[in-house]
């Protein structure tokens, strides 16, 4: 999934110097974003109030929409570099298309997992016939600056690990959680989960004290650390944790997202994640002129174009604003 906003900014995210180092409870609210024909999504990576949480550098959570009716989503091909993407279903399908060939369909609890690398290019669809509801989210991860300029590729696990306790179930989607390994690709430490809790469940989740952790609400009504929780909502932890206490008012689904504070800054526009704003303007020249980030073949529709840059430069503002 991309960024389809037409009046896109650049920011300068990461550095250690605004990690919270300590526990705390911090509610993020979103900001609702257009995306493609028919789909709105709740953005809540970058906030105004804070740009990363680990590697983790964007999240959108959409849906549950009700799609019986309508084409669903529509995400025309757009270019990408120096992350990867991470499609996570809770209801419906998409079908994945790259200029490398791949042609995917990924289904609720499946991991999609694209590492753009130096450069790639993606569409994202509803499938036909499809689903009455889509209802998921997406997320990407930088990659530090050693593995950036990877070779682009695609992965699709539908035989994700979980971890289980009373009225909890966890799926690992990346990283590492309480010893069980998610078979996706990660190029730093990281975690990535879904967790089903069942009405009236209380768990206490184990973490990595070295980590920033925030909780992203699904659906239903949960206590984060005795912070209520509701779908589209997202709780920043920060660091310093062993473990996180759990309650379920309903059956609720929920997001852990974690990872090792990400140390280097890095310059996030449109779909791109660079280290200047030199390096973002060429990736704009060549997306703009049909080089380096290839064609995706098969897509019904033209590719989208990217917005201007601003005409001021950069200023590093940090992990916060």
């Amino acid at each position: 999934m991309s960024n389809l906003d037409r009046q896109a900014t650049p920011s300068v995210c990461g550095g250690r110097g605004f990690v919270v180092a300590e526990p705390v409870r911090e509610l993020l609210s979103p900001r609702h974003v257009p995306l493609g024909e028919g789909t709105e999504v709740r953005r809540l990576l970058p906030n105004l109030g804070r740009r990363m949480v680990g590697a983790w550098a964007f999240v959108d959570h959409y849906g549950p929409d009700d799609i019986a009716d309508e084409p669903g989503m529509q995400v025309p091909p757009h270019p990408h570099m120096g992350l990867q993407t991470v499609s996570w279903l809770h209801d419906g399908e998409v079908l994945h298309r790259d200029s490398l060939g791949s042609l995917q369909t990924v289904r609720p609890r499946e991991l999609g997992l694209m590492t753009s690398g130096r450069a790639i290019s993606h569409s994202e669809e509803s499938p036909k016939p499809h689903a009455r509801l889509l209802h998921g989210a997406q997320l990407w991860v930088a990659l530090p600056d050693e593995h950036r300029n990877v070779e682009p590729h695609f992965q699709h696990h539908a035989d994700l690990p979980t971890v289980t306790a009373p009225g909890v179930g966890a799926t690992v989607i990346l990283g590492e959680l309480d010893g069980a390994v998610s078979p996706g690709t990660a190029y730093t430490p990281i975690v990535g989960a879904d967790l089903a809790l069942a009405r009236g469940a209380e768990a206490r989740l184990p973490l990595e004290p070295d980590f920033e952790y925030a909780v992203l609400s699904m659906s239903g009504e949960a206590e984060v650390d005795g912070v209520r929780v509701l779908p589209g909502s997202m709780l920043y932890l920060g660091c310093g944790r062993t473990e996180l206490p759990l309650r379920a008012a309903s059956d609720a689904g929920l997001m852990l997202l974690g990872g090792e504070p990400f140390a280097e800054e890095i310059v996030m526009f449109w779909n791109w994640i660079g280290r200047s704003q030199e390096e973002v303007a060429q990736a704009r020249h060549d997306w703009m002129n049909g080089t380096r980030f290839g064609e995706v073949k098969g897509y019904d529709g033209p590719s989208i174009p990217a917005p201007e840059l601003p005409a001021v430069p950069l200023k590093a503002r940090g992990r916060v604003r």
